[in-house]
């Protein structure tokens, strides 16, 4: 079988299409040895591809500048506008832990302190209690490398939008209730975001 010089122009394009978006995700996945804690590139052919962050068509009357978690889905996306967003996969709260409804980020921080709050110190001493006293910004820290701390009229909720040392988590429903990020992609939510921006919390 031979293929014409027309139809091979005529298919070039697509071809480079498909060879250039894996560069481009490679890119936004790889190492950043900048960061306090450096952090190595995502293994991004073992996360689903509809996990992984990208800009999509998605119709919504809040305003662009706006952050929707639809849990049920395990996705986030923060409102570009025009019937555009940027969406990232999230691992959300197991059944019983989860917020519902309006929120602001109501402070943010990179390589934050964890401290576990006074229900999962209630829930489980044994493992919580040793950190009472806060575990410092890291790799081995639950929050991963950036963290958007979720208020309501002034008050803390105790729940987060923050990232995470174990990828494979993501899309799944194991955390305290905190929405749960790849470190690269909470990184990049965060430069998007800035204090008092909106959060829609959406449930089943």
């Amino acid at each position: 079988m031979t293929i014409s010089r027309r139809g091979l122009l005529l298919g070039l394009p697509l071809f480079l299409a498909g060879c250039q978006s894996m560069p481009n995700q490679q890119a936004m996945y790889g190492d950043l040895p900048d960061e306090p804690h450096p952090l190595k590139k995502v293994p991004i052919e073992k996360i689903k591809p509809e996990l992984r962050r990208q800009q999509v068509a998605y119709e919504t009357t809040h305003p662009a500048g706006t952050v929707v978690v639809d849990t049920p889905a395990r996705r986030l996306y923060y409102v570009l506008g025009d019937g555009q967003a940027m969406r990232y996969g999230i691992g959300v709260g197991r059944n019983g832990y989860a917020l519902a409804g309006n929120a602001y980020i109501g402070r943010k921080a990179e390589w934050p302190t964890w401290t576990p709050t006074p229900n999962m110190l209630r829930r489980d001493p044994e493992k919580n209690l040793k950190y009472a006293g806060g575990l410092p910004g890291g790799p081995n820290n639950p929050l991963g490398a950036r963290a958007m701390y979720l208020y309501r009229n002034g008050n803390d909720t105790m729940f987060r939008l923050h990232g995470t040392n174990q990828p494979w988590s993501i899309g799944q429903a194991m955390s305290s209730g905190c929405v749960r990020m790849m470190n690269h992609d909470v990184i990049d939510l965060y430069e998007r975001v800035t204090v008092g921006t909106k959060v829609v919390v959406l449930q089943a």
